[in-house]
């Protein structure tokens, strides 16, 4: 990456951070773009490189910040001896799970847009990164040792399924507290993974 390139990506990163400190804080209706480019010390003119208004840096936003979490999560996966789909995919949910019960206003921010940052964000907000879970995804299916059918299927039904149900436990305790739900959570996800089997 050049000097030019390097400049650009920090830039970016600053007004991803200052307009996430100040959607948690103010809240994004509360929000200018004036607050955002004078917090991250830049032009206005530098805030319309990448975004078109403060909604397409939220949705960027989520999309960054989801990445992260699954980047994480894959991290620690690879410091780990796991083998089979099925438990590598639960490890990872169970990471972002444990992430978001002590980060409660990035699971507030988020919501339930899991899938934004799972699936390909590229389409969803013309984000490109460098830390795409989606590839990711397609490479652990490809080891895997057995073979899968409508594989953006599964894996759009378990994190939507993770995302919504993980918020409604953690916030509400709704149907239940996380840690019991976890169990129901993750022999569903085992459910799913395997009705996506291509059976011999």
């Amino acid at each position: 990456m050049g000097k030019i390139d390097e400049n650009k990506k920090r830039k970016k990163e600053t007004l991803f951070n200052s307009a996430y400190e100040l959607f948690l804080t103010k809240g994004i209706n509360s929000t200018a773009i004036s607050d955002i480019v004078e917090k991250a010390g830049v032009a206005k003119g530098t805030f319309y490189l990448y975004f078109k208004d403060k909604y397409d840096i939220r949705n960027k936003l989520i999309v960054h910040k989801t990445q992260e979490l699954f980047h994480a999560a894959k991290l620690a996966l690879d410091q780990e001896q796991i083998a089979g789909l099925d438990d590598q995919l639960i490890f990872i949910i169970e990471h972002i799970i444990n992430t978001l019960v002590v980060n409660i206003p990035l699971l507030n921010f988020i919501s339930k847009n899991l899938v934004m940052g799972a699936l390909r964000s590229v389409l969803l907000t013309g984000e490109n990164t460098d830390r795409d879970f989606y590839e990711t995804f397609l490479d652990m299916v490809c080891q895997d040792s057995y073979e899968y059918q409508d594989v953006d299927v599964m894996l759009f039904t378990i994190v939507e399924l993770a995302g919504s149900a993980g918020y409604n436990s953690i916030l509400y305790q709704e149907p239940l507290p996380i840690e019991q739900y976890k169990p129901f959570l993750y022999r569903t996800v085992r459910l799913i993974i395997d009705s996506h089997r291509i059976k011999a």
